[in-house]
């Protein structure tokens, strides 16, 4: 069955009620705030159409912490992670691996025309929020693309994208069965690819923005690291639009070294597979010279030159890196960690010299006696930001274990796994941010308070994305109906892991 079917047979539920779901009609938009402790989008009628209903109000949770008064706002925050802004028309992309289904699902998705706007819909979220600074955290671009990186940084920082008339496998002239063409198939939205293609202007955050590095800023689909052969199929004027004749990946064969489906990706392996593909039939498309696959040290020092302040507190020792921390008022340090593999595969890695730099930096942040207040430490509270979540990562343990250590470390804030989680450990809340591109395309609100007794609370919510017009409704609703994305994975999360009131006692 191919996916456009698949999707169409798995969320039917009904005969012709996707129909009734599309056709192009124009739904109620979110309002710009985006807060969805006012209203969440929802499916009231099981038939694939999304309306706004009410809002969902913050439940408190107690795992590390009694309920006691708030005292004042430490700082407010926004998490927006995994937005994949992409390039759709890119030659460089491997839609067609799709059909293989895992690992290569996400290689194809319905709403990909629309990620830039979705990213200028979260700012604009972001921005009524107000908040005193932006967490980028990661995987803000898909392939490693040099255009795709300009969108995605002017859409998070305000101005005018420029986004390339669409030439791919969702026009109306592509007989292929298997991809979505929204001037034909249902939901039906004519005239959408156009319009995607249209330049469009973005407020931005409107507040200061700490970047992460992710595996999809400095790899090929975040995976593997860009070759002359990736490199010039990307600018080039022949793209891979079918999957090739016998190419296939026999059931329980290793794509990664040491069988970690995070690793880095066997060269033989990879080499050969993609060998296989590109002698496959070709289309031709439009050649674009900005599609160029940029080295990890292009996409660090652009992300450090849009960071404001402008590299705040960034390593300036070793081998150019996205670790670094940033004072956000006088109560609250960020401390991010770069975990992206330089040698390919999309899992983390803690480097040798991280967890020393690390307990250098909490040694500043935190420290004994109390400040007026109540708040503990005569430094700051502190955050650690990454996108993998270290958890998962390699090398992981090592850093969690260093934070059990610090009584001052109230939060860890990942993505990657584009699902809404929030877990407690030690005296901290490891706290996971859902995707920009996968349902339920949402940032994160964090708002840190001091509490009775010299403890604090983190108020957290979910911001939906708020686009002017309909183009970031259709996308959130192509997400929806995605049979291999974030609705039926469960991206959304649980009730407790969305918009919650977290305490923690002091320590």
């Amino acid at each position: 069955m191919t996916r456009r079917v698949t999707r169409r047979e798995a969320l039917l539920l009904g005969g012709g009620a996707l129909l009734a779901a599309g056709c192009g009609s124009t739904r109620s938009t979110a309002a710009g705030s985006g807060s969805t402790l006012a209203s969440t989008w929802g499916d009231p009628g099981g038939t694939g159409t999304l309306a706004l209903g009410p809002g969902e109000a913050l439940v408190a949770r107690t795992d590390l912490g009694a309920m006691r008064p708030t005292e004042g706002v430490i700082a407010t925050l926004a998490h927006v992670t995994d937005a994949h802004v992409l390039d759709a028309s890119s030659p460089a992309r491997v839609p067609f691996l799709d059909r293989l289904d895992a690992p290569f699902e996400s290689t194809f998705r319905p709403q990909e025309t629309l990620t830039a706007q979705v990213l200028a819909g979260a700012a604009r979220a972001i921005r009524a929020l107000r908040p005193d600074a932006v967490i980028q955290g990661g995987d803000l671009i898909d392939n490693d693309q040099r255009n795709e990186l300009a969108w995605a940084l002017t859409a998070l920082r305000g101005g005018i994208v420029r986004p390339d008339r669409y030439f791919g496998v969702q026009l109306a002239s592509d007989p292929d069965p298997f991809y979505y063409r929204p001037d034909l198939d249902a939901p039906q939205h004519p005239g959408l690819l156009t319009r995607a293609g249209r330049p469009f202007a973005s407020l931005g955050a409107g507040a200061p923005v700490y970047p992460v590095l992710g595996d999809h800023d400095i790899l090929v689909a975040g995976e593997i690291v860009p070759t002359a052969q990736t490199r010039a199929l990307a600018v080039g004027d022949k793209a891979l639009w079918e999957l090739p004749p016998g190419l296939s990946v026999p059931p329980g064969t290793s794509l990664t070294a040491g069988g970690s489906p995070d690793g880095p990706p066997l060269p033989g392996l990879v080499n050969g597979f993609l060998a296989r593909a590109l002698a496959g039939p070709k289309v031709r498309v439009p050649a674009n010279a900005r599609r160029v696959e940029m080295d990890p040290a292009e996409v660090i020092s652009r992300l450090r030159a849009t960071a404001a302040p402008p590299e705040p507190g960034m390593r300036a020792t070793g081998p150019p890196s996205v670790d670094y921390a940033a004072d956000v008022g006088r109560d609250l340090r960020l401390i991010v960690l770069d975990l992206a593999r330089r040698g390919g595969g999309s899992g983390g890695l803690v480097r040798q010299d991280q967890p020393g730099w690390l307990a250098s930096q909490l040694a500043v942040g935190g420290g004994g006696g109390v400040r007026s207040g109540g708040a503990r430490g005569g430094g700051r509270w502190v955050i650690v930001v990454s996108h993998q979540p270290l958890a998962s990562s390699e090398g992981g343990e090592s850093i969690l274990s260093l934070l059990d250590a610090h009584p001052d470390v109230i939060a860890v804030l990942s993505g990657h796994t584009h699902r809404n989680l929030i877990e407690p450990r030690a005296h901290y809340w490891l706290i996971s941010t859902a995707s920009l591109i996968d349902y339920p395309q949402q940032a994160r609100a964090l708002r840190v308070l001091r509490t009775q007794g010299g403890g604090v609370a983190i108020q957290t919510w979910m911001l939906d994305h708020a686009f002017p017009g309909d183009l970031g409704t259709i996308s959130r609703e192509l997400a929806y109906l995605d049979a291999q994305g974030g609705r039926p994975n469960g991206f959304a999360g649980g009730r407790l892991d969305r918009n919650v009131t977290l305490y923690r006692a002091a320590v």
